[in-house]
Formats: C-alpha cells, structure tokens, sequence
C-alpha cells in the first residue's frame, strides 16, 4: 500500500518561508507502525531545500507531486491551517479513488469536509484511530475490501 505524506508547507506566508514540518516524521512513523508492509512517501524528506529552487525545478517537482497524488492508495494531509497546495493534492488523490485522511482542525472546510473520508483533529487523534483499527477500516471501506 503507498502512502503519501501531504501537509502545510508555506501556507499563507508571504515570505519565503515553511511552517513547522515535524509532523512529518511523526506521521511516517505511525503508518509505519501500523501498516508495516506500506511505501510513504514524503515530498519534504526528498526535497528538503525546495523553497529554494530555481522556477524550473519546482515547477517540475510541484507537478509530479500532483500527479503522484493519483497513483497512491492513501493520502494523509496535515491541516493546521490552509494549504493551497495540499488542497491540490487531496483534490488529486480523492479523484483518483484514493482513501484522504485529513489531521485539522478545520472539519467544516469544504476542501477538508468534502474531500476527506476521514477527519481527525489533531495527531493524537490520528494515533488513536490508527490504534483502534478505524483508519484501517476506513481505507478498507474505500477500497471495497468490506
């Protein structure tokens, strides 16, 4: 199963700068706690300078991004707050067939409420359902597997 890892980078800065992204490592090691066998990918832990590419590289990388977001199984976005480009992500994954997790705040935004097949408010949250086996259950009903 491949995991992608989708969450608030930049934001609503107007300055050349990125939200905190510890979380990151924290959401990895969770799915890879609980579903051992899973492929995550980070787009910040294999472009870790990308707020410093040059036009042509990030918009390279920008897209792929996008269009891996179609080829996963489960997405799971971090939303403290906005995200344009998460909203891209989650749009992509959830056309695609793709089970979206979103950990936010935020449940009656529509991009969260309504591409979303489940909501979590905060990691721990997130950390509790996957140890009660809802997350699991959620991408099964996805995926048919019920």
């Amino acid at each position: 199963m491949r995991f992608f890892i989708a969450g608030i980078m930049q934001g609503s800065h107007t300055a050349k700068a990125l939200h905190d992204q510890m979380y990151r490592e924290e959401v990895g090691e969770l799915v890879a706690r609980y579903f051992p066998a899973a492929e995550v990918y980070d787009p910040r832990a294999e472009h870790r300078n990308s707020i410093d590419y040059a036009d042509l590289t990030g918009r390279e990388v920008f897209f792929r991004h996008n269009a891996m977001c179609r080829e996963v199984d489960v997405l799971v976005a971090v939303l403290p707050s906005a995200s344009m480009g998460t909203a891209i992500e989650m749009w992509e994954a959830y056309g695609a067939g793709a089970t979206v997790i979103a950990i936010s705040p935020m449940q009656h935004n529509w991009v969260v409420k309504y591409l979303s097949h489940a909501v979590y408010p905060t990691l721990d949250a997130f950390a509790a359902a996957l140890a009660d086996g809802e997350v699991s259950r959620c991408i099964d009903r996805v995926r048919g597997v019920e």
